[in-house]
């Protein structure tokens, strides 16, 4: 049985609110159930890690929860965040730009080792 959940959000688009939950949600979950949990913001996601940002989504208009609430409760949990590292230029943002939830920039290779080699990992794409 897989011992790691690396949760890769490169395809979500932060402009939809709505498909931001289920990944942190999920995220959230795992680690409550005790396994170890990465979530890797890749592409347009990346934005996510960047200060302000998130503080300003909502899953659905009229929420009270903050998409970053959702963030520092999967952190809570024992998430560990990542942000790829072509997302600094894409977003014109250094290290001192990102959120304290994340942990530190990953580049291309991390994410395809991680994969490849890992056999107790398991992946999930948002």
């Amino acid at each position: 049985m897989a011992s790691k959940l690396i949760i890769v959000m490169a395809n979500t688009d932060p402009k939809n609110g709505e498909e931001l939950g289920a990944p942190f949600f999920q995220a959230t979950v795992a680690a409550a159930m005790d396994y170890e949990v990465e979530v890797i913001c890749t592409a347009t996601s990346g934005i996510l890690m960047k200060k302000g940002v998130a503080e300003n989504l909502f899953v659905k208009p009229g929420s009270p929860k903050s998409v970053y609430e959702f963030i520092k409760d999967a952190h809570g949990a024992g998430v560990k965040f990542s942000c790829c590292s072509p997302n600094l230029d894409l977003f014109e943002m250094g290290v001192e730009d990102l959120i304290p939830e994340c942990s530190g920039i990953v580049g291309g290779a991390y994410l395809i080792e991680e994969i490849m080699e890992n056999d107790d990992a398991r992946v999930l794409t948002y």
